[in-house]
């Protein structure tokens, strides 16, 4: 089953303020989230514990996490990436959700 990808608007303007070649990484890694969204296989994907939702992150290349959410319970399955930031900026989030 294949999943689409979507950003929020916060997202896709950190991603698109990185430099071109952080941009295709970041891209390419999160790409692996269309085959299969979540922990296990492909990617270091976690669950982060949350009380009102399942709430998932992937780090990248040492250097970036995304933070998203999946959506599977319509006709059309999606992932939806919520933040993409620095892995000092996740580790800091991690403690608030």
């Amino acid at each position: 089953m294949t999943y689409s990808i979507r950003f929020r608007r916060s997202a896709a303007t950190f991603l698109f303020s990185l430099p071109k070649k952080s941009q295709r990484i970041v891209k390419e890694k999160l790409s692996v989230l269309m085959d299969d969204p979540y922990p296990g296989g492909v990617g270091d994907k976690e669950l982060l514990q949350t009380k009102e939702m399942d709430v998932f992150r992937i780090h990248i290349s040492r250097s970036f996490t995304a933070i998203y959410l999946i959506h599977s319970d319509t006709p059309e399955k999606w992932v939806e990436i919520t933040h993409i930031m620095t892995i000092e900026q996740a580790h800091k989030l991690y403690g608030r959700l």
